[in-house]
């Protein structure tokens, strides 16, 4: 069994969930010891596709007429698609039309999450679709001292201050304007979100929110793993605002690295993450207000423990067995039937 991972339009991802997906996937690859390539020119049994670009869409109809097996990750939905960028809830519709057509394109979806699996299940796709996570490498992503003191170093923060950071893109999704809000809220508190989007396609109101953020809270823009790593380490809070996720790869790095964390409550991690147990959840800026408070004074229970269990679960190495019995079981058996 020969894997084909394609990465065509890659550059376009390399900075988001997804191409962080595509990089977990190699890593389970070589931890299954499966033979891959990512040359399109090479022979192969399986096809394995990340992305809905129309390129994919090409070589997924290429490879089906080559007799090829298609697995098709599904990573957008049509709900996690709103509230991006400009125009986006206008094209959303046509977006799940278009998604619906790629993923159906393969001969088994992947997605994160059982919740993802609920959406596009309810779309009426007609291929049988798994709920399989990202995955997280728990060993790279750990607290880290030195790599900490550095963080704070390098963006100039006295150890006695305390800091709460944010990962993702610039959009309203993922709660942007709540944290620019919170920042202002909260002028005692730095803040930092890492990531970036380029402003010209962001709507007026989140490039003007940000260009006009207060002096407590800064953009460094996108950082690698190892400054994110330090950020982690460095940190005194995660704070993770989005409004809707088909996994949030980001949180499980925080999971990961034991820092607290403090979430949106939505329906995605309603059953994966409890409040009080776990992380911390809020639904609005008044909740997030006070439960930031009392996380950083420390009037609620450290959690970085019970937190650390959830990520572990999502190990790579966990990750890689699971897929591992997607590829045999679906794969040795023509007649693919749908797994719980």
């Amino acid at each position: 069994m020969k894997i084909l991972l394609y990465k065509g339009f890659f550059r376009i991802v390399s900075k988001s969930g997804i191409g962080e997906a595509i990089r977990h996937q190699e890593k389970l690859f070589k931890l299954l010891n499966l033979t891959y390539t990512k040359k399109v020119n090479d022979s192969f049994d399986i096809l394995q596709l990340n992305t809905v670009f129309p390129d994919s869409l090409i070589i997924s109809r290429w490879s089906k007429w080559k007799k090829k097996k298609i697995i098709y990750y599904a990573h957008s939905t049509m709900e996690d698609f709103k509230n991006s960028f400009r125009g986006s809830n206008w094209l959303a519709p046509l977006f799940k039309k278009w998604i619906i057509h790629c993923y159906n394109s393969g001969d088994i979806i992947i997605t994160p999450t059982d919740y993802s699996k609920k959406i596009l299940k309810s779309y009426g796709l007609k291929k049988p679709v798994f709920s399989l996570s990202n995955g997280i490498d728990t060993d790279f992503f750990c607290p880290d001292i030195k790599m900490g003191q550095s963080f704070r170093i390098k963006y100039q923060i006295d150890p006695s201050q305390k800091v709460i950071i944010s990962v993702g893109h610039y959009i309203e999704r993922k709660g942007i304007l709540d944290f620019i809000t919170l920042a202002k809220r909260m002028p005692n508190y730095q803040f930092l979100w890492f990531g970036y989007t380029n402003l010209n396609i962001v709507p007026n109101n989140i490039k003007k929110s940000i260009q006009s953020a207060s002096t407590n809270l800064r953009f460094p823009g996108y950082i690698d793993r190892d400054e994110l790593k330090s950020a982690y380490s460095g940190a005194d809070l995660f704070l993770f605002v989005t409004y809707e996720e088909t996994e949030g790869i980001v949180l499980l790095e925080a999971l990961s690295s034991k820092i607290p964390v403090l979430i949106r409550d939505i329906s995605i991690y309603r059953n994966l993450l409890t409040e009080g147990r776990n992380v911390y959840k809020a639904q609005n800026l008044t909740e997030f207000k006070d439960k930031i408070e009392k996380i950083l004074n420390n009037q609620l229970p450290n959690l970085t423990s019970a937190a650390h269990e959830i990520a572990a679960e999502r190990d790579l190495n966990e990750v890689s067995k699971q897929l591992l019995n997607i590829y045999t079981s679906q794969f040795n058996n023509e007649n693919m039937q749908e797994t719980d």
